[in-house]
């Protein structure tokens, strides 16, 4: 498992110095570039919240979370945002650890179907091909809870790891895949394109979920302590930034999830709606998490809550 991105993954990283103004340097990765809060890094680059913490941050994003966790894995990266199932992988091995909660219930991930599939409600969809991102993924979870909500069969939806949305965007357009599993924003940009339509959320699908999570590598947590309460306060001060300055956040975050300002507009609420600003775990979340790894086959077994996610960090209160 770490072989498989150890050199590439390797190959993004830098060593964690000072910089040239005297900011500690950290890598921090990302599970997708299309998540409205994982768009949060670079708003806080903007307006120089990273840098008032003391940190210089080297952002970069992955085509999916198998690949975030292969590179915390290479260590190439310091922190990654990724999503709650993805909280298994420190029971395989990844020196890494869940530190917070960054986005709860999944009101932000819909369903999105291609023209060419000619399907206009949920139980057409019985028998056909779902694009997600990775194996073991958020989507790729969200997917398997179509057949489940619906008392299918697992076998009866096949799901297709394909990447990013564009590729599975061009698999819609041909027939390939009837629909995919995307953010909401993605989801609604293909609709406004007249490209597909959106069929469904997931808000009322997993009410107590952790959507996204803040993973810190093991050797931070033991010897850098300090650093990650310090990371962690930034990013809530980003967040809290999201909140209250809803203008600048969609000018920014639309730019860097390459969407119109009015999708991002669109879906604003929906995304702060669901958003964390202490970082707290919820112990519901949890025990949904713990059987989603098995469901997903990210593990063989319903592993303990604690071996997920390190708590000490969290609630964060700002100041």
């Amino acid at each position: 498992f770490f072989a498989l991105l150890a050199g590439g993954a390797a190959a993004l990283g830098l060593p964690r110095t000072l910089s040239a103004q005297g900011l500690k340097r950290l890598r921090v990765g990302k599970a997708i570039n299309s998540s409205f809060p994982f768009a949060g890094l670079e708003l806080g680059v903007k307006e120089g919240i990273w840098k008032d913490a003391g940190f210089d941050i080297q952002i970069a994003a992955f085509r999916g979370d198998g690949q975030l966790q292969q590179a915390l894995a290479a260590g190439s990266i310091d922190f990654g945002f990724g999503s709650g199932p993805g909280m298994g992988y420190a029971v395989k091995g990844v020196p890494a650890h869940a530190v917070a909660a960054i986005a709860n219930r999944p009101a932000n991930m819909a369903l999105v179907v291609g023209k060419a599939s000619h399907v206009t409600k949920l139980d057409e969809l019985k028998g056909k091909r779902i694009g997600v991102s990775t194996a073991g993924s958020l989507t790729d979870w969200l997917a398997r809870n179509i057949a489940v909500s619906n008392k299918w069969q697992p076998g009866d939806i096949d799901i297709v790891p394909m990447g990013e949305m564009r590729t599975r965007l061009a698999a819609m357009r041909t027939g390939q895949l009837a629909g995919a599993v995307t953010s909401v924003q993605e989801a609604y940009e293909i609709q406004d394109n007249g490209q597909g339509t959106v069929l469904a959320t997931f808000a009322d699908v997993v009410p107590h979920f952790h959507t996204h999570v803040v993973f810190a590598r093991d050797a931070l947590i033991k010897d850098e302590p300090d650093t990650v309460r310090r990371f962690l306060k930034a990013w809530f001060t980003v967040a809290a930034f999201m909140r209250d300055n809803r203008a600048e956040t969609v000018k920014t975050n639309a730019a860097t999830m390459r969407l119109s300002e009015k999708v991002v507009d669109e879906t604003y609420d929906i995304e702060i709606g669901m958003m964390s600003f202490d970082g707290a775990f919820d112990p519901e979340a949890l025990e949904t998490i713990r059987a989603s790894l098995k469901d997903l086959g990210i593990l063989d077994f319903v592993p303990p809550a604690p071996s997920l996610y390190a708590g000490q960090f969290v609630p964060v209160t700002l100041n």
